[in-house]
């Protein structure tokens, strides 16, 4: 009986590679497993979200053949596999280390980074070499087999989006250099691209020096002397200080055809160059059947997927306009969400109930039965306080509570006060449609 499972326990394969921080580090990999409602639940890490279409295969196998075989894809851009069997750990761990996509029993649980996902493909700076390196790096440090799984890294080609999401070490691309912001602090330091990985590396392991003591998991925990103590003795090291506040609210890219610099276009015309397609998923969940037609288009243009920090996945290209355009069909009549005016956009909910133990209800049947007019902020429904999953800067906030659901509308660290509605299903969907207007 998963009853008698602790939350998280490691598989034979965790021995001596195991992070000091995993006695209390609840959070899940691939190694150590997390006990949920449904059955246990493993965490693929995929840096950048950039699948090539045979590890896509493999993640699949792996959840057909140990989980439910569907895909649920996260808020860092990772995997997360559910219904798997308590026992299955090692043999999991082993088939996606043959898949590549286990390079490190050690630093599992800390190759959390995120990507621009249209990097390079609108006009926009490729991050390729940046997201291999810091990767390759971090699996090479000793020390960063300390970093909690709750840790990030964000690579932003310079327009802002992942920069937004508050991750503890950026590097944003600006011209011949990169930009190096350390938690949300509005100083930035210059340091050269090619530098770049190294310095976020060396940032990261100033940083479990300075949480020693605090035993702080992110940056934004440590005591405010400890944190700036910590900035002010990276900038001599990491390069020129620069003033360039962090953007408060994180652009997912529109679903549709991206064609030109920075941006999609509703339409492409008979000259246009798609360069990729992207389309988000409804509450982030996949079935096999939508995944092997994600992994087939990939298959038959770039043999790339990028999975996104919204719950979204970019197929690059080329794509010549016509193929494009049928290629978008077939995936918005397999429930894959191809545009902004579908009702489903937007909308995100935690796992909730009967997945959770901790949720107070099933958000996600709630949040399909409220879906309506589409609104211009996003939704975010979640079974308890706890909020897993949760975007960034602004949004609405749908949090079931014994006295009822209560929507309150997120400006960054800002919140409205909320209202509260009680038992009448009517009367929630149209408060968090208002809200969303």
């Amino acid at each position: 009986m998963l009853a008698a499972m602790p939350d998280s326990a490691p598989s034979p394969l965790s021995a001596g590679g195991v992070s000091p921080r995993s006695g209390g580090d609840a959070c899940p990999g691939t190694l150590r497993l997390h006990r949920a409602d449904d059955g246990s639940l493993a965490r693929v890490r995929i840096p950048g979200g950039v699948l090539s279409a045979e590890r896509a295969d493999a993640l699949l196998a792996v959840a057909d053949r140990f989980g439910d075989g569907e895909l649920h894809l996260t808020s860092r851009g990772n995997v997360q596999l559910r219904g798997l069997d308590a026992r299955c750990g090692g043999e999991l761990a082993g088939l996606l280390t043959a898949a590549g996509l286990l390079p490190s029993a050690a630093h599992e649980r800390a190759r959390n980074i995120v990507a621009s996902p249209l990097a390079g493909l609108d006009g926009s700076p490729a991050l390729g070499r940046w997201l291999t390196g810091l990767d390759d790096l971090v699996c090479g440090s000793a020390a960063a087999a300390s970093l909690s799984g709750r840790f990030l890294f964000a690579l932003d080609d310079g327009r802002g989006d992942v920069d937004a999401l508050g991750a503890d070490v950026t590097l944003i691309a600006e011209g011949p250099d990169a930009l190096l912001r350390i938690g949300a602090e509005d100083t930035v330091f210059r340091v050269p691209a090619a530098d770049a990985p190294r310095a976020a590396l060396l940032a990261a392991e100033a940083f479990l020096r300075a949480a020693a003591d605090s035993g702080a998991w992110r940056v934004k925990d440590l005591p405010d002397d400890v944190r700036a103590g910590f900035v002010h003795a990276i900038g001599p090291t990491a390069g020129e200080p620069v003033h360039r506040p962090r953007p408060r609210t994180a652009k997912a890219p529109d679903p549709g055809l991206v064609t030109g610099p920075h941006g999609n276009a509703a339409a492409a015309t008979a000259t246009t160059t798609v360069t990729a397609l992207c389309v988000d998923v409804p509450l982030g969940q996949l079935t096999p059947a939508q995944w092997r037609l994600l992994t087939g288009t990939a298959r038959r243009y770039g043999n790339e997927l990028r999975l996104t920090p919204w719950r979204g996945i970019v197929v690059p290209g080329p794509f010549d306009e016509g193929g494009a355009a049928e290629a978008l069909r077939t995936l918005a009549a397999a429930g894959l969400i191809t545009a902004l005016e579908s009702p489903w956009a937007g909308v995100g909910a935690c796992i909730g109930h009967p997945g959770c133990a901790k949720s107070l209800s099933d958000v996600r049947a709630e949040a399909g039965a409220a879906v309506g007019p589409v609104g211009r902020l996003p939704v975010y429904w979640s079974g308890c306080e706890r909020r897993c999953g949760h975007p960034h800067g602004e949004w609405i906030d749908v949090v079931v509570t014994p006295e009822g659901h209560r929507i309150a509308h997120v400006r960054g660290d800002r919140r409205d006060p909320p209202a509260t509605v009680r038992n009448d299903p009517a009367a929630l969907a149209a408060t968090v449609a208002a809200a969303r207007a």
